[in-house]
């Protein structure tokens, strides 16, 4: 749902989850599966001396697991926003389409960080 609280938040700076400004903007993919694919990571960095080759497929299958739920989080925020800003006259809701322009560009920006 197109959160228009969230949207009004300076676009660096988004609350946490307690609703307190964090540095920063909020990690895309839970805290529980990045710990998962850097730990799986962190498995195979440590396997490569002694199975090199099982440590390679290990690191391939953390990358995709990465990409397949970055994927699946960025779709689930434009949906979020599409949301809150389709089929809205632009004639009479231009602040909220303002603020949904902000959140695409800010989503965007972050991507192009990385």
């Amino acid at each position: 749902m197109y959160d228009q609280t969230r949207a009004q938040q300076p676009a660096d700076q988004p609350p946490g989850h307690s609703g307190r400004r964090v540095s920063g903007p909020e990690p895309l993919l839970p805290p529980d599966a990045r710990d998962e694919i850097v730990r799986r990571l962190g498995h195979a960095v440590n396997a490569f001396t002694d199975a090199p080759r099982e440590a390679l497929d290990e690191a391939e299958s953390a990358f995709d697991q990465a990409a397949e739920q970055l994927a699946n989080a960025l779709a689930e925020q434009r949906r979020a926003l599409r949301v809150g800003w389709e089929g809205r006259d632009p004639e009479t809701d231009s602040t909220e389409l303002r603020l949904a322009l902000r959140q695409y560009r800010e989503i965007t920006q972050r991507l192009l960080r990385v």
